[in-house]
């Protein structure tokens, strides 16, 4: 039985291991939609600015082009975070069903040592009814 109970562990481990990945790609997510909303906060100063000042005007137009290579830059950082944190949730489910699995077949187990020991003890009880009826 304690294979089965060495298996359950190292399955626990596994999960509590693809949680903590899954919080640091939580974190890492939030990290990278900041860093889109600090650059469209940007792009609406740089833009109010421009109202305000002509010389400003003349600088927004590449400031508009480093923008959006730096914002589309930051996009597909967050659409590869998406994926990987799909991917980690998929693998967190994948290791649930395993843990389940294991359980099951642990469980199973311990239901059949019962039920043989169960047949032991019915067969000494028998075999000490027949003495005591016999003699």
């Amino acid at each position: 039985m304690s294979w089965a109970h060495s298996l359950i562990r190292v399955r626990e481990f596994e999960i509590e291991t693809l949680k903590k990945r899954l919080a640091a790609i939580n974190q890492a997510r939030t990290a990278a939609e900041l860093a889109i909303a600090v650059l469209d906060a940007e792009a609406e100063a740089e833009t109010a600015n421009a109202r305000r000042s002509a010389d400003a005007g003349w600088y927004l137009i590449g400031y508009r082009v480093g923008w959006k290579a730096r914002r589309a830059k930051a996009v597909a950082d967050l659409k590869v975070i998406e994926l990987e944190e799909q991917g980690c949730r998929d693998a967190l489910a994948d290791a649930f069903t395993e843990l389940k699995k294991v359980e099951m077949v642990a469980e199973a187990q311990k239901a059949a040592a019962a039920r043989v020991e169960a047949k032991r003890e019915s067969a000494a009880l028998d075999e000490v009814a027949l003495r005591k009826t016999g003699s």
